[in-house]
């Protein structure tokens, strides 16, 4: 009699699953040797440990940097790089450069990738890529200085020993440089520096979006952002340097108070123009005039925070790197401004015509490079890390 032998079904074969996507990956060996050559020579000692991610306490718990763009830089994605908001959510404090186990200094390689991303945005990249070498000083500087020479010879100013008193007193807007002369150049290179940075941050937020797409509030991401940046909440997180929120907060300040004030002697010196009356264009300013003690006031901070800029830096340059030249031109031009702008103040009311003269002319000069380029220089990271904060919460980033 044979036996009954139950047998176990035989497990079904298993549903044929379809390939996952797999990502090609293109390393762009050229922009690994940019990024080296903007100041992120260090980035190839990286070993991805982690430990800079987990050090740094600015960045979102969520897919945190900075370990994730130090390899996509050492792999050379630059595309992924550059619509990734966080190298902007990144506020270089450099605690991730001091803590470091390889001494690949994070911090010092996204401050690379920034100034790289600035290039690709910025409109006419050549202007960037002068801001950000050296030897391109010389010609950013001689544009000013030929066009306020030419200002000069047109007012009648040269040579500076030509120049009458004013009253027995020395006159930079009435003598020197009447404001239908310094004025249409000022104007035209803010606007030329205003036109160009928002054209910037238009190709930036396109190249974002690429990646990402925005779903909530642009003016809830605005308010949000707006927020942390007035009081520089984020810095407030930084360990290592500590010592630059109040650094950033001086500086940042004093610009405003400075656009301000500038704004307002604008005004007050070209709507007798606009109204037609004969007293136009030779307003004169003393010190004890609210206009003078606020404008005082601007170029006082700004100095204070610019040389507290440096000292922090100074202070830590053994544990978060002292910069790049692209660091040190922003730091160097604010300090051209407020220094030749208080010197060439003190100096005219010392009487010393010549010397007042020249020092207001190279005042001149800072004051331009400042506004002409600013979407290229250190200055336009103010909008690119605001337009980076109100993305990354529109996106849920935070």
């Amino acid at each position: 009699m044979s036996e009954n032998v139950a047998t176990p079904e035989a497990p079904a074969a298993p549903a044929e699953q379809a390939p996952k996507a797999q990502k090609v990956v293109s390393p762009d060996l050229n922009f690994v040797n940019d990024v080296i050559k903007a100041g992120g020579e260090s980035m190839k000692k990286c070993y991805q440990c982690a430990t800079c991610t987990v050090v740094c306490n600015v960045t979102p718990e969520d897919n945190p940097f900075p370990r994730k763009e130090m390899i996509q830089a050492q792999w050379g994605l630059k595309d992924e790089l550059f619509r990734n908001p966080d190298i902007w959510l990144c506020h270089q404090c450099s605690d991730c450069t001091a803590h470091c186990p390889r001494g690949a200094k994070p911090g010092e390689v996204l401050g690379a990738i920034r100034q790289m991303s600035i290039v690709k945005h910025s409109k006419p990249g050549f202007l960037a890529k002068l801001a950000g070498s050296p030897a391109g000083l010389a010609p950013l500087l001689a544009i000013p200085a030929v066009i306020f020479l030419i200002m000069l010879k047109m007012a009648g100013s040269i040579p500076f020993s030509a120049i009458p008193l004013n009253e027995g007193k020395i006159s930079f807007t009435n003598m020197l440089f009447p404001m239908k002369f310094v004025d249409p150049p000022m104007i035209a290179a803010f606007t030329f520096g205003a036109v160009m940075l928002i054209l910037g941050i238009l190709s930036y937020w396109k190249d974002m979006s690429m990646a990402a797409k925005p779903q909530g509030s642009l003016v809830d991401g605005i308010k949000g952002a707006l927020g942390d940046i007035l009081a520089h909440n984020k810095f407030a997180q930084c360990n290592v340097s500590s010592g630059r929120r109040l650094a950033h907060m001086l500086v940042f300040y004093s610009f405003i108070i400075l656009a301000a004030t500038t704004t307002l002697a604008a005004i007050q010196e070209w709507a007798p123009v606009l109204l037609g009356e004969e007293a136009a264009l030779s307003v004169k300013h003393a010190l004890h005039t609210p206009m003078k003690v606020l404008g005082n006031i601007g170029a006082a901070a700004l100095l204070v925070g610019i040389v507290l800029v440096i000292l922090n830096r100074m202070a830590t340059a053994g544990k978060a790197g002292i910069g790049s030249y692209y660091d040190w031109l922003f730091i160097s031009v604010v300090v051209a401004v407020g220094a030749t702008g208080m010197l060439a103040q003190m100096i005219r009311l010392a009487g010393i015509a010549n010397l007042a003269y020249a020092t207001y002319f190279v005042h001149l000069i800072f004051v331009f490079f400042l506004f002409a380029y600013a979407p290229y220089t250190k200055m336009a990271h103010m909008l690119y890390r605001a337009t980076a904060m109100v993305f990354s919460r529109m996106t849920g980033r935070n």
